[in-house]
């Protein structure tokens, strides 16, 4: 068996996908993933984290601002991202590296927590990226966009945004279990309104409150109508 790779294809895809530089709808979006690490992380030691395809430094930007953590240190796979988290200056980020998808280049128990929120949905092979997680990180965050509901279609079709794998609430957390991560805790988050209305403006802030009050109201029904973001920390068990 050969070693586990990102496909050439995409490679390709992302190599430039952070050309625009800072987007202000990422740096919306990552108000409420932020959020998230805080609420599920909070408890946690977090003296220093890593962000395993951490963008363009958004996320890592707010935690920054938030106080949450003392050293950062990021890996992306795309060299337009490492490019535009250099030139952010982010306080606290010790270092930003390029990497193959795969392979952390770090020791073992090097940091506290290791996010990666939006990534597995990109990944071809999840597991092989949580083992790596969980060996550089005792605990590791993920979020994913819960896309597996009555909307996602029959068949697959690739495009630049790269999603290739499909979750819902019960599937997220069974992979994490499955690579022998043991969940802490588990959220349901609907994005924020500013994020809505960056993307729809003023339809998009009615698709937030509709969405906002079947969450509330019936959670489980709301998952299955509807994309929501669902977000988890787990810690690495003793084998």
């Amino acid at each position: 068996m050969g070693e586990v790779k990102v496909s050439d294809f995409l490679i390709d895809n992302y190599q430039g996908y952070y050309d625009e530089g800072d987007s202000d709808w990422r740096r919306i979006g990552a108000l409420g993933k932020a959020d998230n690490v805080v609420s599920l992380c909070s408890r946690l030691p977090r003296k220093s984290i890593v962000e395993i395809g951490a963008g363009e430094g958004s996320i890592l930007r707010r935690l920054s601002e938030l106080s949450f953590g003392e050293q950062f240190y990021a890996l992306e796979i795309s060299p337009s991202g490492v490019e535009t988290i250099k030139r952010k200056k982010i306080p606290r980020l010790v270092e930003c590296k390029l990497f193959d998808g795969y392979q952390a280049p770090y020791e073992d128990d090097k940091f506290d927590i290791a996010i990666m929120s939006h990534v597995i949905e990109h990944v071809e092979h999840p597991r092989q990226l949580l083992y790596e997680a969980s060996r550089v990180a005792k605990y590791v965050f993920v979020e994913v966009p819960m896309e597996d509901n009555y909307r996602l279609s029959k068949d697959f079709v690739f495009d630049r945004v790269g999603h290739i794998n499909f979750y819902s609430p019960k599937t997220i957390r069974r992979l994490m279990q499955s690579s022998n991560l043991r969940v802490l805790g588990q959220i349901t988050t609907n994005p924020s309104r500013e994020s809505y209305t960056a993307m729809r403006g003023p339809k998009g802030l009615i698709t937030y409150y509709i969405k906002q009050t079947l969450l509330v109201a019936a959670p489980a029904l709301a998952t299955k109508l509807f994309t929501y973001h669902g977000a988890l920390v787990g810690e690495r068990c003793a084998y």
